[in-house]
């Protein structure tokens, strides 16, 4: 059975528009169902996508501005699949932490989160550059609102860095995209921008390392990557924590996606190219972000720097291009991984700073596990899997991304190697200074509430179900993730003098557009 895209990615926004016109209090449950009902059909599309598969499913194409070579194409495969029910259920999550509290303009509220969940489908589902972009552009909008009008003291600054460092990004990310859509037309044929057909065209490797960089730097601020970074801790502080849920655990993977679906794919030559240099980028941001982790004493920013040395590891995946493609498996399941955990921690520091009278200070939490063994425990369980204890799936993915950049770049592999470590540091340090020692100042040690259990337990279970078959995500995802890999891998393996053989080039889907 088929599941319309169309429906799966517009029911948020159609349920926050309705909610705006309707009594105050109904807005929240009518997007909550709303995500709800998202979420029941991104695991309708787990559920079809079998071990093995390969190709595009679902797929809605149709002709959208049709003057300029833009369609609307819409497709779900191993590579996007589980980013899709990644976002459905942190949003489910999200939507209930903010719906148990009160908000200022709560219609508001709501309609700017569900444009937000639109938005970030839009981009996993999008089988056109063109419709890439617009949805990548759409997801600043309602986050710029979401902090900037329900945000923290510093606000307005933060906004300010967020709006300048994206929107240059995106900028020079629109440029690439009409460069690539034009300049790899044919003589005599049409100008396209779907990813079918642009994947059976070429531009010369000089024109491809420009436009490279052009993608690159608005994917490395979305991530955000070292040194692309600056906007990171403004927002995180100011950021409402079910804000910051999504915008930390599932923002930052559309641009480790668009390496993988638009950059290695279309711009193989350049990708090899630059492979060395965005490695750098990748080892220095998880080295960078690991030690600044463990030097914070805000609870946000511990976790927003472990962020940066996580999406490190996913870049470091991306670019091993690996003959076997192991990075790029590791890499789309930490995205995943990444995702699952760094949701259930924000919702803890939530929780603790609650019982630390609304502080975030590490030093102000100290204690809290006393009374609170329920809380203690799903921190426990959480801070685990962050920090890739065996046995949990962020092992399994580090360590794919470790064996596919051993093949390729040895050194660098083992340099990226310390951050293991040093994520253990971090991660026992937040769990030891929050819930351990001494009950600090004004601090009340009590478990966790209905409304806290409701939205962190089930975060849990899922960490443990991967945690346990992680497998599941690996044979779905390998075919999709592999295949984009080793066009750039063999081209890095013979220094790009050799023809790419046939069973390497790229067969998106099965229908390319006639021109």
């Amino acid at each position: 059975m088929s599941v319309p895209l169309s429906i799966t990615i517009f029911l948020p926004l159609a349920a926050g528009l309705a909610g705006a016109v309707l009594p105050r209090g109904w807005s929240r449950w009518l997007v909550l169902a709303a995500t709800v009902a998202v979420l029941a059909l991104s695991v309708w599309m787990v559920a079809d996508y079998s071990a093995g598969a390969s190709g595009l499913r679902n797929v809605t194409d149709q002709k959208w501005i049709p003057e300029l070579g833009i369609r609307y194409s819409l497709g779900v495969d191993g590579l996007n699949v589980f980013l899709i029910a990644l976002t459905a259920l942190l949003w489910v999550a999200a939507t209930a932490a903010a719906a148990f509290r009160e908000w200022d303009r709560p219609r508001l509220f709501f309609f700017h989160m569900a444009l937000a969940e639109t938005a970030v489908l839009g981009a996993f589902c999008a089988q056109d550059l063109a419709l890439f972009v617009f949805f990548f552009d759409l997801m600043l909008i309602p986050f710029y609102f979401l902090i900037g009008s329900w945000g923290g003291r510093q606000r307005v600054r933060a906004t300010t860095k967020l709006v300048i460092y994206t929107l240059v990004g995106s900028l020079l990310m629109l440029a690439g995209a009409v460069a690539l859509g034009v300049l790899s037309t044919p003589h005599g044929g049409h100008v396209s921008f779907s990813l079918a057909v642009l994947s059976h065209r070429m531009v010369h490797s000089g024109t491809q390392e420009w436009i490279f960089l052009l993608f690159a730097a608005a994917f490395l601020v979305k991530a955000p990557a070292f040194p692309f970074h600056g906007w990171m801790p403004d927002a995180y502080r100011a950021a409402p924590i079910p804000v910051l849920v999504v915008f930390s655990a599932v923002l930052s993977k559309v641009g480790m996606y668009g390496f993988l679906r638009i950059v290695v794919p279309l711009l193989p030559q350049a990708a090899q190219h630059y492979q060395t240099l965005m490695i750098v980028i990748a080892v220095v941001s998880i080295l960078y972000g690991s030690a600044l982790a463990f030097s914070q004493d805000d609870a946000r920013l511990v976790v927003g720097y472990s962020s940066v040395a996580q999406l490190g590891f996913i870049l470091l995946g991306i670019f091993a291009l690996d003959l076997e493609g192991k990075g790029a498996q590791g890499a789309v399941l930490q995205m995943v991984n990444h995702g699952l955990v760094v949701a259930p921690l924000f919702l803890i520091i939530w929780a603790l700073a609650a019982r630390a009278d609304g502080s975030e200070s590490l030093a102000r939490m100290g204690g809290v596990a006393f009374r609170a063994p329920v809380l203690a425990g799903l921190f426990l369980i959480v801070a685990l899997a962050t920090l890739a204890m065996p046995g949990s799936a962020n092992f399994v993915g580090e360590l794919l991304i470790l064996f596919g950049t051993f093949s390729t770049k040895l050194v660098f592999g083992l340099v990226a190697s310390a951050g293991v470590v040093l994520a253990a540091v971090y991660m026992i340090r937040i769990y030891q200074q929050s819930m351990h020692n001494r009950l600090g100042a004004g601090a009340e040690s009590r478990d966790v509430t209905r409304a806290e259990l409701v939205t962190i337990a089930p975060l849990v279970l899922v960490v443990l179900a991967l945690g346990v078959y992680p497998h599941f995500v690996v044979s779905r995802t390998e075919k999709s993730t592999v295949r984009r890999e080793q066009q750039a891998a063999y081209l890095q393996h013979w220094g790009g003098h050799a023809p790419i053989p046939a069973r390497l080039v790229f067969q998106r889907d099965r229908t390319v557009h006639s021109q």
